[in-house]
Parts: structure tokens; sequence; C-alpha cells
């Protein structure tokens, strides 16, 4: 497998442990705090603490994994990932390091890092990006 396939792998199973962590949350929530299933809002705005910040790092992977996958899954369906091999762990490394991030803290040195992290990936997609059109 690429390290371009393991990113992408990698990227989904962080968003599917999110995804999974959310659940379990909202579900403690409706058993131990008389919460209805059908009360949580899908911004998190309605959970305390981690429970918004969790709500929101779902969000970001959910939103952002339809570019990153695009670009991952076009450099393996077209054979080009020697484009984006290079740099595929480091991308992964920067989404997780932008969740871990976002569930520690939402303080403004904290949304700085996070934003960092952010700024990371997409430097990474915009070299893939280049590096692919280079070869067409």
């Amino acid at each position: 497998m690429t390290a371009t396939a393991t990113a992408l792998l990698g990227f989904v199973a962080w968003a599917l442990l999110l995804l999974m962590s959310l659940g379990v949350l909202r579900t403690l929530a409706t058993l131990t705090g008389g919460r209805a299933a059908n009360s949580f809002s899908p911004s998190g705005d309605d959970m305390p603490g981690f429970g918004k910040r969790l709500t929101r790092a779902h969000a970001n992977c959910y939103e952002f994994l339809p570019l990153a996958g695009t670009v991952m899954l076009y450099a393996i369906a077209t054979g080009q990932t020697a484009a984006t091999d290079g740099l595929a762990y480091a991308f992964l490394g920067a989404r997780l390091a932008q969740s871990v991030t976002q569930l520690i803290s939402t303080s403004n040195t904290f949304v700085t890092i996070r934003f960092g992290f952010f700024g990371v990936q997409l430097v990474i997609m915009v070299i893939w990006l280049l590096k692919m059109f280079h070869h067409i």
C-alpha cells in the first residue's frame, strides 16, 4: 500500500473515530442527562466544553475530507502517488494534530496553532496539485 493510500485510510479512520466518540458522548448524555436523542444541535453549540469541541473537530474532518480525499484518490487512480507519497504522512500528521489541538482547547493560542496545522495541509495539497498538473 502506498503512503498516499495509508494517509487516506488514516484520515477516514480518524473521522470515524471522532464520529464514534461523538456517538458515545451523545448516548451518555441521553441515558444519564435526560436529553432527548433528537435534541442535539449539529453544530455542537448545545454541548458543554469538550462535547462542542468534539463536534467541531468531527465536522472539520468531514468538511475537508472530500477535497483531500479527491486529491489522494486521483493520485492513486492515475498512478501518480509518487507526487503525493512524500508528504502523505506529514499531511495525515497535520490533520491529526489539528483535531487534537481542537479537542484540547479553543483558546486564542490553540486556535492559532490549529490554524497552523490546517495551513500545513493546504500547502501540502497545493504542492500535490502542482506536481500532478506538471505531469499533464
